[in-house]
């Protein structure tokens, strides 16, 4: 365990650092707040010993240096002149305990092990959040290379605060993968906040987006927030961006440049702090070509470009993708789970999937409430085109 002491008295620094070296400690020392803060920069410690009273920077100025950094290490502090209101204040503050002078071998002992429990607690659950993220990340059903270069760009790109924009085909699964980026990010406790551009009125697309005051229009009653500010601290996901008019475009790229946005009828600027993600299932690059799209929103937009690609084009996944939907239906109407025949899955991984997975899914359901218990090939073909 890596321990740095600090304590203006080298007698008092020499009598822990003896105690902590029988406890196979690793100890650095320093004689005040401020040499203590410059190697806490530039070196990771486990556990930290700091005298309150010190010149240059006391204990206490120091360990609000040491938590504004956001660094967790805990800090026990020493006093020759302890009371309970100090050591009160100094856990308060946020130190790990308090120690008082003359330094008693039992206690320092105990504090070690309290330490070294809590640290290995502490890495414990990084990794199970690490894990936590892995399995979120995981709801993108596939083996196919497709859909394995999709998740391992995902993971890539997730942790950073990187736009991007995902493109693909009516059903494919963008949505999904944003929510996956957003599960897998720094914000993942932030809000997730959806807009389907082309599902909006033209006239009403910048109100949703962006708020409105009092008094901006006739049914304008009362100040309202918009996605952007909803989002704030998490991500905002643009669906369709392709069918947003031009007008709100030219407002979104602002937001984008300046992270400032403006209500309807207002004239303050409101900074927002969201992660953008895009998608669309129209090709942007047309779009731009026939000027229905900004060219600059789009390279700001498109940082990160993922294409998902059709469901007919990774075939293999549809056994594993039925599967999973078979028991997702069940489970939603209350029914015990139903098995599909090898041929069944073969069936329907002959089948044209103009719909992408959201047909996938709507047949599977469809199959679920009309066949046996068993879902055979010639259920496929009787129930999957039911207009054939």
């Amino acid at each position: 365990m890596q321990v740095l002491l600090i304590d203006d008295e080298r007698a008092i620094r020499r009598a822990l650092r003896e105690i902590l070296e029988f406890e196979a400690c690793s100890v650095d020392e320093a004689e005040n707040g401020a040499q203590a803060l410059a190697q806490i920069k530039t070196k990771t410690y486990d556990l930290i010993f700091s005298d309150i009273k010190m010149p240059q920077m006391d204990g206490l100025e120091l360990l609000d240096q040491i938590l504004a950094l956001g660094i967790e290490t805990p800090v026990i502090m020493i006093s020759g002149h302890g009371t309970v209101e100090t050591a009160v204040g100094a856990i308060k503050k946020g130190a790990f305990d308090f120690i008082e002078k003359p330094l008693d071998l039992n206690r320092i002992l105990v504090l070690l092990r309290q330490v070294k429990d809590r640290n290995l607690l502490v890495q414990e659950t990084k990794q199970l959040k690490q894990v936590v993220k892995k399995i979120k990340g995981s709801a993108i059903i596939g083996a196919s290379p497709e859909i394995e270069a999709i998740k391992t760009m995902i993971e890539k790109v997730a942790p950073s605060d990187a736009r991007v924009l995902i493109t693909g085909g009516n059903g494919s699964g963008k949505e999904l993968v944003a929510r996956s980026l957003h599960e897998l990010s720094n914000r993942s406790k932030m809000p997730f906040i959806e807009v389907n551009c082309a599902a909006i009125p033209t006239e009403l697309i910048e109100s949703e987006l962006f708020g409105h005051e009092k008094g901006a229009f006739t049914s304008a009653v009362k100040d309202r927030k918009g996605k952007f500010e909803l989002a704030s601290g998490g991500t905002l996901f643009l669906d369709e961006i392709g069918d947003m008019s031009l007008s709100a475009q030219a407002k979104v790229l602002r937001a984008l440049q300046e992270n400032v946005i403006q209500r309807v009828g207002g004239e303050k600027d409101l900074k927002v702090d969201c992660r953008v993600l895009a998608a669309t299932n129209k090709d942007l690059r047309e779009e731009i070509k026939a000027g229905r799209f900004r060219e600059d929103l789009y390279h700001r937009l498109a940082v990160i470009l993922i294409h998902v690609p059709a469901l007919n084009e990774r075939r293999s996944d549809i056994p594993m993708l039925a599967e999973h939907f078979i028991q997702l239906v069940c489970t939603d109407h209350g029914i015990a789970p139903k098995t599909i025949e090898p041929a069944a899955l073969a069936a329907l991984q002959a089948l044209n999937w103009t719909g992408n997975i959201r047909e996938l899914r709507n047949i599977i359901e469809r199959l679920i409430i009309l066949s046996d218990q068993c879902i055979s090939a010639a259920d496929v073909q009787r129930y999957a085109n039911p207009s054939n």
